[in-house]
C-alpha cells in the first residue's frame, strides 16, 4: 500500500514539474541592476458569421398591408402601406457579416393571388431604401435578381449596413376585387436570402 502511495506521489511530482517546464520563466541573480523577461503568446479565433434582419428583431414575421380606396383603383397613384415593424409600411433592414461583400435577393412563390385565382404581380410592390449601402431587391414572381451589400468596415471585410425599407403598392392597373396575399397565404410571403462567401 505504501509503495502505491509513493508511486502516485512520484507521478504527481513528475507531472507538476513537466507543467512548469512548459511555461517560460527566467531567473537572474547577482549585484547591481537585474533584468529578466518572460513571454506569453495570445491567439483569438473569430468565427465567420452572417446576420440578416428584415422587420422585427424577434421571430415575428411582419405584415405590410395595402388598402386601396375605390376611387383610386388603378389610378397609378402609389398607395402607402400599414404595418411593418416601424409602421406605415416600413421595416428595419440590417445585414452584418465578417467575410466581405454580401449578396441579397428575395423569393416569392409567384404572383399575389386572391380566393378567386386573380393575380397581382410582385412588380406592383415597390421597395425604397433609405441607405445606398443596403439596397432592397426588386420583388418578382419567383426569385429576384441579386443586389450587393458592400463591406464598409475593416477594409471591406466587414459588412455592417442598416436601412429603412419602405413598401408601396404601385397601383398601375385595375384588378378584380379581393384580398391578395396575406399571412403566409395566397403567395403573400417574401423570403429574403443573404449569402456571403
Amino acid at each position: 500500500m505504501k509503495r502505491k502511495n509513493v508511486a502516485l506521489l512520484t507521478a504527481g511530482v513528475v507531472l507538476a514539474l513537466a507543467g512548469t517546464a512548459q511555461a517560460e520563466s527566467t531567473f537572474v541573480n547577482g549585484t547591481g541592476t537585474l533584468t529578466t523577461t518572460a513571454r506569453v503568446d495570445f491567439q483569438v479565433t473569430i468565427p465567420k458569421f452572417l446576420s440578416l434582419r428584415v422587420g422585427s428583431a424577434s421571430t415575428t414575421i411582419d405584415l405590410v398591408d395595402f388598402s386601396v380606396t375605390a376611387t383610386d383603383v388603378g389610378s397609378g397613384t402609389d398607395v402607402a402601406g400599414t404595418g411593418g415593424d416601424l409602421g406605415a409600411g416600413t421595416v428595419t433592414a440590417r445585414v452584418t457579416g465578417n467575410n466581405g461583400d454580401v449578396t441579397l435577393n428575395a423569393t416569392t412563390l409567384g404572383a399575389l393571388v386572391n380566393a378567386a385565382g386573380d393575380t397581382i404581380p410582385w412588380t406592383q410592390i415597390g421597395t425604397t431604401s433609405s441607405a445606398a449601402g443596403l439596397p432592397a431587391p426588386t420583388l418578382a414572381n419567383g426569385t429576384s435578381g441579386d443586389v450587393t451589400v458592400p463591406g464598409n468596415l475593416a477594409g471591406g471585410r466587414v459588412v455592417n449596413q442598416a436601412a429603412v425599407w419602405t413598401y408601396t403598392y404601385l397601383n398601375d392597373g385595375i384588378v378584380p376585387a379581393g384580398t391578395y396575399g396575406g399571412v403566409n397565404a395566397q403567395n403573400g410571403r417574401v423570403t429574403y436570402t443573404a449569402t456571403m462567401l
